[in-house]
């Protein structure tokens, strides 16, 4: 037996569950032409601004932070590559969702204890542990590309009396985008997928609004495809605009 048989057979017993009338099926809660699946659908497409903004607001962060943190490890001073080393080994070492936690319910007491009173919602709680975890792989793509790029660069740009700062800015960043730009496209989709994780402590992004639905419509199945497919669309929308930006810079490099 092939995988295409199982597959077939999957297919016609999904489609026979659409059609079917007995109850195992309820793929009207996301019809969008009935007054209740249209409602449905809005709900959850509501969501989609929520984690737009919420990704796109963590990886600037994140490549910001990532870049503060790269620069130092690649001294060759070995006290200044320390911190560095330290940083990226400990915060890739934990996962997120306890990350997640600590910084939403752990974080104002630590500031507390400085006497800092914080309050921190479940958006900005999200965003700070999104940018924080991604920046020690983020600064790993940055050490890797800068370090691609032939030394000679640098040696030119002193001899012409550049400094280190006008360097990296003028000669060694703007050819390592170049090379790093699709491994840090890979990690603003994992952001957007990570961002799911922020719906535990109760943002309305995608995620949590599907969990909403499902605990008054008790139809997981259908809303959980639904919102798989909204993730879907949004990586795949991303995926096409990083593929268009690829080609533009390509263009610009050749002239």
């Amino acid at each position: 037996m092939t995988l295409r048989t199982p597959l077939i057979c999957l297919a016609l017993i999904a489609l026979a569950g659409c059609t079917s009338t007995s109850g195992n099926w309820g793929w009207y809660v996301i019809d969008p032409t009935t007054p209740a699946g249209y409602n449905n659908i809005r709900f959850l497409l509501n969501g989609f601004g929520a984690t737009i903004l919420l990704s796109i607001i963590a990886a600037a962060l994140s490549m910001t932070l990532g870049l503060i943190v790269a620069l130092p490890g690649m001294s060759a001073n070995r006290w200044i590559r320390l911190p560095s080393r330290i940083y990226i080994e400990f915060v890739r070492a934990i996962p997120l969702l306890p990350m997640l936690f600590w910084v939403f319910y752990g974080l104002p007491v630590v500031l507390k204890s400085f006497g800092i009173s914080v309050s921190i919602d479940a958006f900005w709680g999200a965003i700070i542990t999104l940018a924080i975890s991604d920046s020690a792989f983020t600064a790993e793509i940055y050490r890797s590309g800068i370090q691609s790029i032939n030394k000679g660069q640098t040696e030119a740009a002193r001899t012409v009396g550049l400094t280190y700062p006008q360097t990296m800015r003028y000669v060694i960043l703007p050819q390592a985008i170049k090379r790093i730009l699709p491994p840090l496209a890979n990690q603003f989709i994992y952001i957007v997928k990570m961002s799911a994780f922020a719906s535990v402590i109760g943002m309305q992004e995608l995620t949590r609004r599907a969990n909403e639905l499902v605990v008054t419509e008790y139809r997981p199945l259908e809303i959980y495809t639904l919102l798989i497919l909204e993730y879907l669309v949004l990586v795949l929308i991303i995926s096409f605009f990083v593929r268009w930006l690829e080609r533009k810079m390509g263009a610009d490099e050749s002239k």
